[in-house]
């Protein structure tokens, strides 16, 4: 007798005989002879003893087949068949529908979630194909219910989830200097240790490159300059031997001579020794500067993912004061400055300036010339972002000016936000960490349910238990999901787990990464803070300042919520001002749908990122400041600031620095500057002229018009979704 049944998603119910006979019963009324009770119940009674104690509903179903089968009523069987037939194709059809808008390259949110993917390549659709097959799976067999019910209902997005079968973890900042010192072995390649300043700059590429095959989100080195600088002077050794050959004379003791700077001088004057080392370092200056120059183009053209996507890659320099460090950053700006190709602005990697008092930003400070020259990258290039060492939740005890290795105490930033520094299970830093997943929270949806209570009082407080809530569901699926990854054998992440993830080293390639990724932090992140306090107090944040602190006490809520659930589940959680992409209008669509347009709410195509101030709303850059740095010392998985600025900044790095000083002033953790920058694509030809459509050179009218998504450059829009095309259109400049 049957007592359960085992649905198509794989959950197991109890049996409703009801089921059976409302499906025969459908089917008889489209007969000419109609419905028959008596014939309905006996079928019903012989499937049921018939049955097995737990049956699949397509074994339900066959039998209901055969009785029809064997009964006078042969008619109603192939009405029946017919239904099944057609409930079976209905079921296929969303899937259809999906893939037909993959294979036909139709601009839609399917193939335009994520715009540094080409989903129109043969090698992108094959990625869509796997995404879109495999969410449903994940939603079937590895989302409890209370998650699926959260995420199907609006209240959650779970980033990745395509990835989540994979086991793969997000991101992680490389420890290079592991790599470029030992060599390593991935797969079926390996590398041997770095001897020269070109082979580092190579290896640096493959490590994100390699690595970037074994997970779903980006790669990042933590302190480029540093790790890079040991091959410049190698370099330079290399020239003095070769100057040895040349003159039949031995130099060694030139091999480690004390180096102010390594700059480029006219020979002209020079004699003697004084001359062969200042030949050696002209032409170390020329091969760092090649490598730089390599190391960018590499990034911008090397793919991973099955060749559909470049590396979502970044870096972290600007605080090594050693000649040979400041030679690496020098000519990186310099390459970065002249662009690749045909003079286009790099859009990967993400460039990182660490600011830090004492050693980058101010006139005394030893790299204060090279963070001139960053801002006036920043301003022709859009990079470096500039993350504030100095912001009190980024300093480190153990940061020592005269460590030759005080970079591990430096935090270090993922490009687009992400930010990785507090640990529960070893020393803070950011070096061989990164996050393992994240899910955000839809702000808006739970302040629109309840924004019609009149007591405001009782409003908010309805907010922040619907709140808790959400949040507590969050924690577990976040849990469920790192339970699900630990499980992972070493072996499918052969880089990651053998050079990059701190504690890896002692790790077979049979054990799980168990004993390892609690390092990692689970990200909590929200969306549409600014529409979710127009719904509670008819004003956001930037224009109100009760709903500011109201926007505080939110914020610092959930962050006091993710302490306690690190206490409680052993885990680093951390709350993350959220990079929204692909998740922008999905929210605001399904709530518009519930809801209607609601002015000031849902009346856009898109929900403001995080804490930002919106897009549309005219203020200065010091207001903006002042309205968002208080969330960046709450949101530890990662924030960002903008700041819109007119003009053709390429003629005033000054506004830049004048960002910095803000981002100084209001203990702002990470920053960058937007402004308008047009490239021709046929001449090359550059300027700022707002909404360009035809060069002023040539005539031609292939404009590449750069733009920032949310925290990375795309150099067209063709590959925005609707909703960040919207926000797009929308952005004011902060004056």
């Amino acid at each position: 007798m049957i007592q359960t049944v085992v649905k198509r998603d794989g959950r197991v119910v109890g049996f409703n005989e009801e089921k059976i006979k409302a499906a025969i019963r459908k089917a008889m009324l489209q007969t000419e002879k109609g419905e028959d009770e008596s014939l309905i119940q006996k079928i019903t009674d012989r499937i049921v003893v018939k049955g097995k104690e737990q049956m699949t509903v397509e074994d339900i179903q066959d039998l209901v087949e055969i009785e029809l089968m064997a009964s006078s009523r042969k008619e109603v069987a192939k009405k029946y068949i017919a239904y099944r037939d057609q409930r079976s194709i209905a079921r296929r059809a969303h899937t259809r529908d999906i893939f037909l808008s993959i294979i036909e390259a139709k601009n839609n949110e399917i193939t335009r979630e994520n715009a540094n993917m080409n989903a129109d390549s043969p090698a992108g659709m094959m990625m869509k194909f796997a995404s879109e097959t495999t969410k449903p799976f994940v939603d079937d067999y590895l989302l409890s219910q209370e998650a699926r019910d959260a995420m199907k209902h609006g209240y959650i997005h779970i980033h990745d989830k395509d990835y989540y079968p994979t086991k793969s973890l997000t991101c992680v900042q490389h420890p290079l200097d592991q790599i470029l010192n030992k060599g390593f072995v991935a797969g079926h390649g390996e590398s041997r240790p770095a001897k020269r300043i070109e082979t580092a700059s190579i290896i640096a590429c493959i490590s994100m490159e390699t690595a970037q095959n074994e997970m779903h989100g980006g790669q990042a080195i933590p302190a480029f300059d540093f790790y890079l600088a040991p091959y410049v002077r190698s370099s330079f050794i290399e020239e003095i031997k070769t100057l040895e050959n040349l003159n039949a004379e031995d130099y060694s003791h030139l091999y480690n001579i004390k180096i102010e700077d390594f700059t480029k001088k006219d020979l002209a004057g020079l004699e003697g020794e004084n001359r062969w080392v200042q030949h050696a370092i002209n032409k170390t200056v020329a091969r760092v500067h090649q490598a730089m120059e390599a190391f960018i183009h590499n990034m911008n053209t090397i793919h991973s993912r099955g060749g559909n996507q470049v590396v979502f890659s970044s870096i972290n320099y600007g605080t090594d004061t050693s000649a040979e460090g400041r030679c690496v950053i020098r000519e990186l700006l310099n390459s970065t400055y002249q662009g690749v190709g045909n003079g286009a602005t790099a859009i990967f990697p993400i460039q990182i300036w660490k600011k830090k008092r004492g050693v980058s930003y101010l006139p005394t400070d030893r790299n204060y010339d090279l963070y001139q020259l960053a801002c006036k990258v920043t301003a022709r290039r859009f990079f470096p972002n500039f993350v504030n060492l100095d912001a009190t939740y980024n300093i480190h005890e153990k940061w020592d000016a005269n460590d030759p290795e005080r970079y591990k105490y430096e935090v270090a930033t993922m490009g687009c936000r992400t930010r990785v520094f507090e640990n529960r299970y070893g020393e803070k830093t950011s070096i061989g960490r990164g996050n393992l997943s994240f899910t955000t929270i839809n702000l808006v949806r739970m302040a629109i349910e309840i924004m019609n209570i009149k007591d405001q009082e009782e409003r908010i407080d309805l907010f922040f238990k619907k709140l808790d809530t959400i949040l507590d569901i969050i924690a577990k699926q976040l849990c469920d999901r790192y339970n699900f990854q630990k499980t992972a054998l070493v072996k499918q992440f052969p880089l990651l787990m053998s050079k990059l993830w701190k504690g890896c080293d002692n790790l077979k390639s049979t054990d799980t990464v168990e004993s390892v990724i609690n390092q990692g932090t689970l990200g909590i992140g929200f969306i549409g803070l600014a529409e979710c306090l127009v719904a509670l107090t008819g004003k956001h944040h930037g224009e109100n300042n009760e709903s500011q602190k109201l926007g505080i006490r939110i914020v610092s809520h959930m962050r006091s919520m993710a302490n306690e659930y690190s206490e409680k589940y052993g885990h680093n959680f951390s709350i993350l001002a959220t990079p929204a992409e692909g998740l922008s209008g999905k929210f605001t669509i399904k709530d518009r749908k519930s809801f209607g347009i609601l002015p000031g709410i849902t009346d856009r195509d898109y929900y403001t990122n995080s804490n930002h101030v919106p897009v549309y709303y005219h203020c200065s850059p010091r207001h903006k400041a002042e309205i968002e740095a208080p969330y960046h010392e709450l949101t530890r998985g990662g924030h960002i600031f903008y700041v819109e600025i007119d003009g053709d900044a390429t003629h005033n790095p000054e506004a830049i620095s004048n960002i910095v000083d803000l981002m100084d002033r209001h203990n702002i953790g990470y920053c960058s500057v937007n402004h308008n920058r047009n490239r021709c694509l046929e001449c090359g030809y550059e300027d700022a002229t707002e909404n360009l459509e035809q060069c002023p050179k040539c005539g031609s009218t292939a404009i590449d018009k750069l733009q920032r998504i949310t925290g990375y450059l795309v150099g067209t829009t063709d590959r925005w979704n609707k909703a960040k095309l919207a926000e797009l259109n929308d952005r004011v400049i902060h004056r």
